[in-house]
């Protein structure tokens, strides 16, 4: 199998986040030998956490990379110190840096970077993809929506949705629904800020998704209710 990490942070080695990341703990549980994971953090100062949080994990890339939505060979990332020690709100958006750190000094640095259809068709060499979790601050939703869907077949997607708007929401599960894929719950993110796809035909869970963008989310886990009972007993989740 072949999981993808995008913004991976400090993984499991944030203090701010109880020591939590809920895809790395997905990954080290589900994950075997023969597997291929890749992980992705922009942010320079995160790497080393995320070697040792992997150290016992040989099959494990990790890049030190931004994923840009024009294919830009280099990309602009924002901080601010008092986001230290991790910074877990680091993007290439800098509206969304000020959002959250309205009156904090703004830094930066420039990383590498590839778009999200150049990274798998260069450094994961597949077409088939089993599980990719999107984590990246602000541009959710733009990298989503660039992967050209008829060339890799993803099979599972788990995106981080607090930070989109309505019509984002809209717009991305009608595409996602288009595409062959299917709302079933909460992802692998361990404060359930995730939503899940999976590639799979649920006619009842595409009916009631259509409806999603008009949940607020903190309501988001009453709408899954009427959702839970139709999840295929095969896909692999966190409980």
């Amino acid at each position: 199998m072949i999981f993808i990490h995008l913004g991976a942070g400090a993984g499991d080695l944030d203090e701010r986040t109880n020591f939590k990341c809920g895809f790395t703990k997905f990954i080290k549980r589900n994950s075997k030998s023969e597997d291929q994971i890749f992980v992705l953090e922009a942010n320079p100062k995160n790497i080393p956490h995320l070697k040792k949080s992997y150290k016992n994990f040989s099959n494990v890339k990790i890049y030190n990379l931004g994923i840009s939505q024009n294919n830009e060979k280099k990309l602009i990332f924002y901080y601010t110190e008092d986001d230290a020690p991790h910074y877990q709100v680091c993007t290439s958006k800098i509206e969304h840096l000020k959002k959250h750190y309205p009156n904090s000094s703004i830094r930066k640095f420039e990383i590498q970077s590839l778009s999200i259809d150049k990274f798998l068709e260069k450094e994961v060499k597949h077409n088939i993809v089993d599980f990719l979790s999107i984590d990246l601050e602000g541009i959710d939703y733009d990298t989503l929506m660039s992967i050209n869907m008829k060339k890799f077949d993803i099979k599972n997607i788990s995106i981080e949705f607090i930070h989109l708007t309505s019509l984002e929401k809209k717009i991305m599960v009608n595409h996602l629904n288009q595409n062959g894929y299917s709302y079933i719950g909460f992802g692998y993110d361990h404060n359930n800020f995730d939503f899940l796809f999976t590639k799979k035909k649920l006619l009842s869970n595409r009916f009631l998704s259509k409806f999603l963008w008009m949940v607020g989310n903190k309501y988001v886990k009453y709408f899954n209710l009427f959702i839970s009972k139709n999840i295929p007993a095969d896909i692999n989740r966190l409980d």
